[in-house]
């Protein structure tokens, strides 16, 4: 009769291990210059949650001038490895928070010295380390779930932001 205990007891805990929580709804995904994956050319690692329109728009989402955390869930994360240039700023490797701001015509970029926060309920503009102004321009496809993307076609790598129908780059140098 034990042994059959036993194996019942196994049987009930390996069934209620097969319960899964729901997917996620704004999956984490990272992006990496370049893309490479070598560790010893990695340059910058910049980790998000990608939240989905669902029918939504985005302004619905994501409320013009008012500080986002470019993403959901935790706060943006940026990995550098590397020493990078954006505009006439310097930015030391380490870790950071990716934060915007998005107007009509531009989008207020900006790098941040605070890390591990959830959105941007603690954003501190004292710990700013960089803020640009950048262009938005309006895409022809509308993308469904928020995405970043590096690439270094051309002279200069970039980060480029999409969402909707809405995007927008920041240019960087690596020092």
């Amino acid at each position: 009769m034990k042994p059959f205990l036993i194996i019942l007891l196994i049987s009930a805990t390996s069934i209620q291990a097969q319960n899964f929580r729901g997917l996620d709804k704004s999956p984490m995904d990272k992006a990496q210059y370049p893309a490479s994956h070598r560790v010893n050319e990695k340059i910058a690692v910049i980790t998000y949650s990608r939240p989905q329109l669902k029918g939504r728009t985005f302004e619905e989402i994501v409320p013009l001038n008012k500080i986002w955390r470019t993403g959901a869930n935790e706060a943006t994360e940026l990995r550098l490895f590397a020493d990078i240039q954006i505009e006439n700023t310097s930015i030391k490797a380490g870790t950071y928070s990716i934060f915007t701001i998005p107007k009509e015509e531009s989008v207020t970029f900006i790098i941040n010295a605070a890390t591990n926060l959830w959105g941007a309920y603690a954003y501190d503009a004292d710990k700013d380390i960089l803020r640009v102004s950048v262009p938005r321009t309006k895409a022809d496809e509308s993308l469904e779930a928020f995405s970043i993307a590096f690439s270094d076609k051309g002279e200069q790598p970039k980060i480029h932001f999409g969402w909707a129908t809405i995007r927008f780059e920041v240019p960087f140098t690596v020092l």
